[in-house]
């Protein structure tokens, strides 16, 4: 039986396919509960500055407020022809390109925008400037990176979480950003999905016990017609709505359930942030029945504008109207006309303001409906503070990173931490104890951070892009020696001198959104598990310490340890896992595990999704489980059969969900013997002869864009050698604008131009002078000044398929 495969057949998901719903996607208002936004949101002074404001607006700059651009593709000098009401800087984005950005970069790029829009003739009305801090101002470096929410799930501590979202609303603040996408509502109910960690839990109590402390810490109390007091900023609830109940998991998928489905569970915590005066409510990239959000005005005005009493800004996701029927990234008059009041346009926003204000020109959106998104996104400016001066909070970077600020979250990581196992007494490590710290993840604060850290992805860090900070590896060190013991770092668990206990740290590689996809449940890497077996073999105790952004199928690892805990994503404090795993000197525990499972564990890594409450609910480990030492209990040995299908075809994914998938990587390579080796998160490297940039395709960024310099120049997606069934096919999505080559060692076929994406499927045995049944390397050639893209490499069965012809 083969337990770790890169990507699995249809066969396996089957397994997890939910039967069909033939639903309506028309929301019937008198079927929701009420909700409504502060009176002060809408009080008679903030009204009067609206009106005030609107008679003095030109059709330009009321289209102007429509549009959302970003960073990464507008210069504060185009707000003197663009008269752009909203600005972001999206996940890849950062100020001069700089992904290690401070806080003074951060502040003087806020500063240059806001006096360039200030400096534009008219009604001059001020930006708002958007960022994900969904775990801390994490873009930025020094900032306090907090856990992600899934360990604050696991806390079940409302008001831990308000002084989480009020020291990020802090740092925010203080290096001129208005405006942060938080917090994220979404009740995901199947753990494949790539935004996992993103949500609080799989039951909506949980975020539905948040929402209104995490808005009251982001922007504090509402006031009419005056800002946010200092060191808060606008928040912005998100996604609605069922952006974590889509078939199987897939991001920007489709929530096939009932209207009734939609109102109890995934409005979960909308209704109490709309109460507590959350100013923005982001409307998701994905579908209800079919229908995509962006452009159901069922949900987006006769439901959130109706009975849930949302006065605030309606914004899109990411270029999310792009893929509404008869819309383009640059035109899209529906969404507006279906209720949404801004468009995230980060790089077509140009031509999408043209096409808009001939739009409203022409009356396909109307004047009233004009009038009304523009009343909106004002309303919520002045609310947030940009028409008063600049807040004093600006410029006090000592508030980022502040020793009170990682004090917090150190608390929330001990309070996030839920011990599944803890036998033969390995847990707390005793005073005085001889330590090994195993794991390449160990002394990586990256790892422990996660994706939307630094760069959107999380990939590519190092520890010294976290100054201040401590990875678990550190913390262990210092907890270690407090006690007398002493601790070894040793990243494949080898030792000289046999340790007293083993910790080993290990888990799932960063990623963001789409890219984080499974098809799923099993925990790939075998590394980690071998290092456990063998220092049990040897006699050693060990607790693992896992990292994921989502309950996985670990029952081997957890068989091979003698203490398991789920650290989920716990950021930059290493020290309080520590905390809680080293014993005082007096040989009693420092802190007490409190954490509880907010999400179900699975059984098998081929079982359906598991959710509290639902038929045929038969997790591994349940819905609010947690061990403690002051409540101990006994796990006995747990099924290895991951529960996947006999004969399941295991099938080698090469590049896909925006990555190289591990162990391969990409060689840039210039003909004359030098190449380049690129890592998942290159932004655009040039090797002499091949640049490599990555582009949107089906996702943002989920494609990479090779340019050919020379035509001896070539791109190599290499791995170890890999035995193959020499009956599968090669399938790759791929853009090309002149005739290409496609080998396999040194057999090659011709690989057409493509001006469009389109996906190729070329049989192995094509392949005659190669033995695909031992793959080491797939390499694509195209002549100088040409430009291949890729969004999809991977193997198929492939059935009846010619081989390409030249």
């Amino acid at each position: 039986m083969t337990r770790r495969p890169l990507a699995v057949s249809a066969a396996v998901l089957a397994l997890f396919a939910a039967p069909a719903v033939a639903q309506e996607a028309t929301a019937h208002p008198e079927l929701w509960p009420t909700s409504h936004s502060p009176a002060a949101l809408t009080g008679p002074i903030t009204e009067a500055r609206v009106r005030e404001l609107l008679a003095a607006m030109n059709l330009e700059e009321k289209v102007g407020q429509l549009i959302q651009a970003d960073i990464g593709s507008i210069k504060p000098e185009d707000l003197a022809t663009w008269p752009i009401g909203s600005i972001l800087a999206g996940g890849s984005s950062s100020p001069n390109g700089d992904e290690r950005s401070g806080p003074g970069a951060w502040l003087d790029l806020s500063r240059a925008f806001r006096e360039a829009a200030a400096a534009r003739p008219g009604a001059r009305i001020p930006l708002l400037f958007g960022v994900d801090a969904v775990h801390g101002h994490a873009n930025i470096v020094g900032a306090t990176i907090f856990p992600h929410n899934i360990g604050l799930g696991a806390t079940r501590d409302p008001a831990l979480i308000e002084a989480i979202a009020q020291a990020t609303a802090a740092e925010v603040a203080a290096t001129g950003v208005d405006w942060t996408f938080a917090p994220t509502l979404a009740v995901p109910r199947d753990d494949r999905w790539g935004r996992t960690y993103e949500g609080f839990s799989e039951e909506p109590g949980i975020p539905r016990d948040y929402a209104a402390a995490l808005v009251r810490g982001l922007q504090g109390e509402l006031r009419d017609g005056v800002g946010l007091t200092s060191g808060h900023v606008m928040g912005s609830a998100k996604h609605f709505l069922a952006d974590g109940g889509t078939t199987d998991g897939r991001d920007r998928g489709d929530a096939a359930v009932s209207e009734q489905e939609l109102i109890d569970i995934h409005l979960s915590g909308y209704r109490e942030a709309i109460d507590a005066g959350v100013l923005s409510v982001m409307v998701s990239f994905s579908s209800w029945n079919g229908v995509k959000h962006t452009a159901n005005p069922s949900l987006l005005t006769d439901v959130l504008r109706g009975p849930l009493g949302f006065q605030g800004l309606l914004i899109g996701d990411w270029d999310a109207h792009a893929a509404l029927p008869g819309c383009r990234s640059d035109s899209c008059p529906s969404a507006i006309n279906a209720g949404l009041d801004m468009f995230m346009a980060p790089n077509a926003w140009k031509a999408l303001y043209d096409n808009t204000l001939a739009q409203a020109r022409s009356g396909e959106i109307s004047e009233a409906r004009l009038d009304e998104a523009v009343a909106r996104i004002l309303r919520a400016k002045i609310a947030a503070g940009v028409f008063d001066p600049a807040d004093p909070i600006e410029g006090r970077f000592e508030v980022v990173g502040s020793a009170e600020h990682r004090d917090l979250a150190r608390r929330a990581v001990r309070q996030s931490l839920v011990l599944l196992k803890n036998e033969n007494a390995a847990l707390p490590i005793r005073p005085g104890a001889r330590v090994l710290v195993a794991g390449a993840s160990a002394d990586d604060i990256g790892m422990a951070a996660g994706g939307w850290t630094i760069g959107w992805q999380g990939v590519g860090n190092t520890n010294a892009d976290f100054p201040g900070a401590t990875s678990i590896w550190a913390g262990m060190r210092d907890a270690v020696a407090e006690t007398g013991g002493s601790a070894t770092l040793s990243p494949d668990g080898a030792y000289t001198d046999k340790p007293d206990v083993a910790v080993v740290v290990f888990g799932e590689t960063p990623y963001a959104e789409y890219y984080g996809d499974q098809e799923t449940l099993d925990f790939a890497p075998t590394g980690p598990l071998e290092t456990l077996r063998r220092l049990k073999a040897e006699g050693v105790p060990t607790v693992a310490v896992f990292l994921s952004g989502r309950p996985l199928w670990t029952n081997p690892e957890i068989n091979a340890a003698d203490a398991f805990v789920a650290a989920w994503l716990p950021g930059s404090e290493g020290q309080g896992v520590a905390d809680v795993l080293v014993a005082s000197a007096d040989g009693s525990p420092r802190h007490d595990f409190t954490g509880t499972l907010s999400f179900s564990w699975p059984r098998s890594a081929g079982q359906p999704p598991q959710n509290v409450g639902a038929p045929g609910y038969d997790p591994q480990f349940a819905f609010g489980y947690g061990l403690t030492y002051a409540r101990p209990a006994s796990v006995p040995a747990l099924s290895e059969d991951p529960g996947l299908p006999e004969g399941a075809t295991v099938l080698p994914r090469f590049f896909a969900g925006g990555r190289f998938i591990a162990p391969w990587s990409v060689t840039l390579r210039d003909g004359s013997g030098n190449h380049r080796v690129e890592s998942p998160g290159a932004a655009a490297s040039p090797s002499g002869g091949v640049t490599l940039t990555p582009i949107d395709g089906v996702a943002q960024e989920s494609a990479r864009r090779f340019r050919f310099a020379a035509d001896t120049a070539s791109v190599a997606v290499g791995g170890p050698p890999t035995a193959v069934d020499p009956t599968l096919a090669l399938s790759l999505r791929y853009r090309a604008d002149a005739p290409a080559r496609l080998s396999i060692g040194r057999a090659t076929v011709p690989l057409a131009r493509a001006d469009d994406w389109t996906t190729a499927v070329i049989p192995l045995g094509c392949f005659r002078d190669a033995d695909p049944a031992r793959l080491s390397q797939i390499q694509i050639a195209a002549p100088a000044g040409a430009e291949v893209s890729l969004e999809d490499l991977r193997l198929t069965p492939f059935g009846m398929v010619a081989c390409p012809t030249p």
